[in-house]
């Protein structure tokens, strides 16, 4: 009862590698029974796991406390839970999806169930996001070739890939910052199917160069509670750092306001850097870094990772000049009343990600005002 259908994520173990073109066109595979699911769940988490090199199981082992022996026994406790939630529905409840979660959370079951709870719960109450939710929707794609996200070719030295962003390519006659987070969130999708990433994690970078005051307006509060809810609260990745390099007074401003709603774990690795990348590079060595970044490899490709979930429809512009995010962001702001923006908390008690009641006043003004 209360359930919302919303387009399941991919759920073919087998598709695992990032940049894989069979997990990106939003199958929903929702067919099979308990019993069907639980057996194929079983093969896919097998897989999943022995699908690790020997020194990310040990660092599993150790980091994340997961156990060989008793990884089934833990899936399983993690699906009973599902139950509990009848007002959601679970679109996917096999072993290699429910791992990611449970690496996500150290294996922590009720941890890993309430973050499995928000994933579903997010695209729910956000159903709009996640209707035309693959890379050849014009909005995501445009965002997606202007480099939202991009991906380094190299892993930093602990394992984890590093997306990039260079913020000032937003081009807002073009795509909504809806699309960017979009484009963001199908891209980890694709890349969580890896399971080293899932054990290993990300990085993001963020450049600010050029970043103008007036993009910077449009940063506003309900889409930034859109964001955090979505990628802090309801995504099963591990990030190990995000860093901000050359940003502006404005950037900062910004974040002393979104500060106070993000988990003290999130405010502990965001990482300043302003103009000092010498700062950057103590943490991620020079030397698998493109020269935006002080580093030592070309300049970034944007079209990199767009080309890989993209493939031969990379340059077909025959969608591009369709309009982007068809719901307007105007709208977005109105059912995302920033009123309702609370401390950021991992609970999934219903009604947790509810909107507030369209009675109570809107507040829709950006976080930076020209005036």
């Amino acid at each position: 009862p209360g359930a919302v259908s919303v387009p399941a994520p991919p759920r073919d173990p087998a598709a695992c590698e990032p940049g894989s073109r069979s997990h990106l066109g939003g199958r929903t595979g929702r067919g099979g029974g308990a019993g069907e699911r639980r057996g194929e769940a079983r093969r896919g988490g097998g897989a999943a796991a022995s699908r690790l090199s020997p020194e990310t199981l040990e660092k599993a082992r150790l980091e994340l406390n997961e156990n060989p022996d008793t990884l089934h026994q833990d899936i399983q406790e993690v699906r009973d839970m599902v139950i509990t939630r009848p007002d959601i529905g679970f679109l996917r409840t096999d072993d290699a999806f429910i791992l990611r979660f449970l690496r996500a959370r150290k294996f922590q079951h009720f941890e890993a169930f309430r973050l499995l709870a928000q994933y579903f719960e997010y695209r729910q109450q956000n159903l709009d996001m996640f209707k035309s939710f693959k890379a050849t929707d014009p909005g995501i794609k445009q965002a997606l070739k202007d480099g939202f996200p991009g991906g380094l070719a190299n892993l930093d030295h602990y394992g984890r890939k590093i997306l990039v962003l260079f913020a000032a390519n937003w081009d807002q006659s073009r795509y909504t910052l809806v699309d960017i987070l979009r484009a963001i969130l199908l891209s980890l999708e694709a890349m969580i199917e890896d399971p080293e990433l899932q054990v290993n994690g990300f990085v993001l970078i963020i450049d600010w160069s050029n970043f103008t005051f007036k993009q910077a307006s449009k940063l506003t509060p309900s889409m930034l509670r859109l964001a955090i809810e979505g990628l802090q609260d309801s995504f099963p990745a591990r990030f190990g750092g995000i860093h901000f390099v050359n940003q502006p007074w404005y950037i900062h401003a910004l974040y002393t306001v979104i500060r106070p709603f993000l988990k003290e774990k999130t405010r502990k690795r965001i990482f300043l850097h302003g103009n000092n990348l010498n700062s950057l590079h103590q943490l991620i060595h020079p030397e698998i870094l493109p020269s935006e970044f002080g580093g030592m490899l070309p300049p970034y490709d944007m079209g990199t990772w767009a080309r890989t979930l993209l493939d031969h429809e990379y340059d077909d512009d025959s969608e591009c000049n369709a309009d982007s995010y068809n719901t307007p962001a105007k709208d977005i702001e109105k059912d995302l009343s920033p009123k309702s923006m609370k401390r950021s908390q991992s609970v999934v008690d219903p009604g947790v990600l509810k909107r507030m009641d369209k009675n109570e006043e809107e507040n829709m003004q950006p976080l930076l005002s020209l005036d």
